[in-house]
Order: C-alpha cells, then structure tokens, then sequence
C-alpha cells in the first residue's frame, strides 16, 4: 500500500524555522526517523521509505506554500495514489499551539496552501494533519506572524510537537485514519 505525506512550507533560508513552515518540519523529523533523505527531485524535496510494510513518500514542496497543489498532483499522479492516501501536514492559526487535528476532509479555513491543493485537485477530500500555531498577534499582523520565528518558549515544547506529529504520520499510514485520529487528537 502507497501513501503519499506533503508538508506544506515555504522553501528558502529566511522561511526555515517560521511557524508556517511546520509542516517541513514534520517532513524533516519523519525523514531522520526512516532513514530516508531527502533529493530534489521534480516541484518537490522528496523522500521515500517503507514504515510497517507500507510505502510512504514524503514530499515537501518546491513550488511555495501559496502553490502546492501544482506539487501535490504531479505526485499523486505519477505514484498512483488515492487522496485517501494522502496526508497534508500543515499550520492552523485557528488551533493553539501544541494542539493537533487529524481529519479525514474538511475546508480549506483560509489556509492558502490548501486552497490551492482543493483549487488543483477539484475536492477536499482527503486527509489532513493540521497543527496549531495559535493565534497570538494583532489586528493586521497576521503575515508576519505566521511568516515570524517560534518564541523560546515556544521552541522548548516544539521538539516534542513535531515527534508527536511525526508519529501521528506513522500511526496513519500503519493502522489506518480513524485509529489514528482517536489516539492522536488530543494537545501535546
């Protein structure tokens, strides 16, 4: 069984480390976890390796955050991977940080990554991994907030955030979604 894993970021040096960039991050640790590094290849960084017997491809695109989906379905395509199978991992101001939520579809929620992914693939229905950042900015802040670096404090905990996604990843694509979700949904 293949899967496909997408995190969402932003790629350049003054976008690593920055709260929408998470979903690299997971990829990252998901990587060092399976022995499996990353090439660049085409639209996307990716990554391949076999988790309890299944298939996983990681990818971390190439063609920004606003852009994805142009990532998202060359590769779904060219692996012949049902959506069911693919699982995005991103930000989600909506959620306080150090929260995370598995779900099997759902809106876009103002996220322009998925938007564009929803735009591409014509549906939203396929499951996504989203990790909240919190929302702590004012009125008209919100770009530079989300495009910001983590607090320190806000760096103690992360580690410990991006192993439970990682391991999130992992359950999703051994026991299934709905297992998955029931064990996982929960804040760190």
């Amino acid at each position: 069984m293949k899967f496909l894993i997408v995190g969402l970021g932003n790629i350049g040096s003054e976008y690593e480390d920055t709260r929408h960039n998470i979903g690299f991050n997971i990829l990252n640790q998901l990587s060092a976890d399976l022995d499996a590094p990353f090439q660049l290849e085409r639209l996307a960084h990716v990554s391949s390796a076999t988790y309890k017997g299944k298939k996983l491809t990681l990818i971390k695109p190439t063609t920004y955050m606003n852009l994805s989906g142009k990532a998202v379905q060359y590769w779904l395509q060219k692996l012949d991977v049902p959506a069911e199978n693919m699982l995005v991992v991103l930000d989600d101001l909506a959620l306080d940080f150090g929260t995370q939520r598995l779900r099997p579809s759902g809106s876009a929620g103002g996220h322009n990554g998925l938007k564009n992914i929803d735009s591409i693939l014509e549906h939203n229905n396929y499951p996504r991994l989203r990790l909240g950042i919190g929302d702590n900015f004012r009125k008209g802040q919100q770009v530079d907030y989300v495009l910001g670096k983590w607090t320190k404090k806000e760096l103690e905990i992360l580690p410990d955030i991006i192993t439970k996604a990682a391991d999130t990843v992992k359950s999703f694509a051994s026991i299934g979604l709905q297992l998955t979700m029931t064990a996982f949904n929960k804040k760190v």
